[in-house]
């Protein structure tokens, strides 16, 4: 009987320390921030979109992994002003030319696979799901303190966002869009 009570206290004893140094964190999605620029033959726009929620896992102060959910009816344009263009260019990205946010409200980052590199640098490798289209996308991510960031370029042609692409369409001389956009993110939590 003493030795049962030994095993269990000492399994409790490493339960708890392998409790204690694995972390989630919480993303503060209002303090945190999603960037995005799409590029055209004659100029590019730029806007934001948000966050709904996320969290980063950690295991002795190392990221292990996360996930996120991004709110796709959120989406903004920053560079053109009410009346000027805003309205009409925010409405066309949320129709089903682009995101389709009638159907597809939110979109999922879910990381795979990361790995260590110097300088709290981490590669992850994670499951971009847009449209309900999940495609690997790999990008480096930065962990300083309460923050992570992060850039990468998206090619929206693999989650069926055709609308003026050249490698889908030809002969569209100034009215095509390029494949790729870009994100940045900045995440606090």
């Amino acid at each position: 009987m003493k030795n049962f009570k030994t095993i269990v206290v000492a399994l409790v004893v490493a339960l708890g320390t392998i409790t204690a140094s694995a972390q989630d964190k919480k993303i503060n999605t209002s303090s945190s921030k999603i960037s995005w620029v799409g590029k055209k033959v004659t100029g590019q726009h730029e806007g934001v979109i948000s966050l709904k929620d996320g969290v980063l896992n950690f295991k002795n102060g190392k990221l292990t992994g996360g996930n996120f959910t991004v709110d796709m009816t959120s989406i903004t344009v920053t560079d053109l002003k009410a009346g000027e263009g805003k309205e009409k260019l925010e409405g066309h990205l949320k129709a089903a030319d682009f995101f389709g946010t009638d159907k597809h409200a939110t979109s999922k980052l879910v990381f795979k696979s990361v790995k260590a590199k110097p300088g709290n640098v981490y590669t992850v490798t994670a499951d971009l799901t847009i449209k309900n289209i999940t495609k690997p996308v790999t990008f480096d991510l930065t962990v300083n303190n309460n923050s992570a960031t992060t850039a990468f370029n998206v090619d929206r042609t693999k989650y069926g966002i055709e609308y003026k692409s050249g490698s889908i369409f030809d002969g569209l001389g100034d009215n095509m869009i390029y494949d790729e956009f870009e994100l940045t993110v900045n995440l606090k939590f």
